[in-house]
């Protein structure tokens, strides 16, 4: 009877999860602000233009902001979350804030943070070559940022690990291998690949992790960086998949998707077709952006995306 019960409640979670995704409509603000998609886009363009790293940082932000109780903008509230050591590294708050106070020059209180947010990550995607995919609309932003970050993936993380969390997240093994083609662009510190390129890995190319450690010691360092992508860092491509069919995955996380497993045959298909790669990748961030919106009167729409309304 109580597994009944469970099954009942987990049934209603996932009505109500896609009942309010269902409410996110691309045309949310054609009306009420039409110049919102433009404006988020020309802040971004100028802000990937003087910084290229800076789309990677949009893309993660976005990331970190869905798999902490939905895709809410709580991780844009000082504070909270942004403290959590999983965090760790966020960038992009400013330009954020930057494109907001410029959207409230045109809408007042009109366009949410978390929408911002979702569409800044597609256009920082889209500055850097990659795809494009049509948005939906119509989030609206938490009051608290209470998140569990136990649920973003770690760079040690086993497949299964991998598989299981995004799962809990409706996002299925392929939206995983996919999402986790944003490694394409970025750069992580020393501290998340240390273990592996010190003998903690026995499938890292030799001569790849040679290269690493001048920059990368068995001990201090721990916030130097290196490039996700080492083939093309600051171009949003799938270069990061034929670097693991070379063992070339700077992070534990990337290489296990292509290590005798499961997902070798995904890594392979997007290795060899960026348009199935490209198509996949869309396909998996507008459901990653669907992960349990505030919708309606849920929430409330920020006048500044680092505070609650007062």
């Amino acid at each position: 009877m109580a597994s009944a019960s469970c099954l009942s409640v987990l049934v209603l979670v996932a009505l109500a999860a896609t009942a309010a995704s269902a409410q996110l409509s691309s045309t949310f603000y054609d009306t009420s602000c039409p110049r919102a998609l433009a404006t988020i886009k020309s802040g971004v363009t100028a802000a990937v233009s003087s910084n290229p790293r800076m789309g990677a940082s949009l893309l993660r932000l976005h990331f970190h902001d869905c798999f902490v109780n939905g895709c809410d903008a709580s991780v844009l509230l000082s504070g909270n979350e942004q403290n959590a050591i999983q965090n760790a590294g966020l960038l992009g708050f400013g330009v954020i804030d930057n494109i907001k106070t410029q959207v409230e020059a045109i809408c007042k209180q009109t366009v949410s943070c978390a929408d911002i947010l979702t569409v800044a990550a597609r256009d920082s995607v889209v500055a850097l070559g990659g795809p494009s995919w049509t948005v939906p609309l119509g989030r609206r932003d938490s009051t608290t940022a209470t998140g569990d970050t136990r649920d973003l993936p770690g760079p040690d993380s086993s497949l299964a690990l991998l598989q299981a969390g995004f799962l809990k997240k409706n996002l299925n093994t392929v939206d995983m291998v996919a999402l986790s083609g944003a490694h394409t662009i970025g750069q992580s510190q020393c501290l998340n690949f240390r273990t592996r390129i010190y003998g903690g890995d026995t499938n890292i190319n030799a001569a790849f992790a040679t290269s690493l450690k001048a920059n990368c010691p068995q001990s201090g360092g721990d916030s130097n960086l290196a490039a996700l992508d080492a083939t093309t860092a600051n171009a949003f491509d799938n270069a990061y998949y034929t670097n693991l069919l070379s063992q070339k995955g700077l992070l534990h996380s990337d290489q296990v998707l292509f290590n005798n497993a499961t997902t070798d045959n995904t890594v392979r298909n997007f290795a060899s077709s960026a348009a199935a790669f490209s198509s996949a990748f869309a396909t998996a961030m507008v459901k990653m952006g669907n992960i349990e919106p505030l919708t309606g009167t849920q929430g409330q729409i920020r006048l500044s995306c680092s505070k609650v309304n007062s």
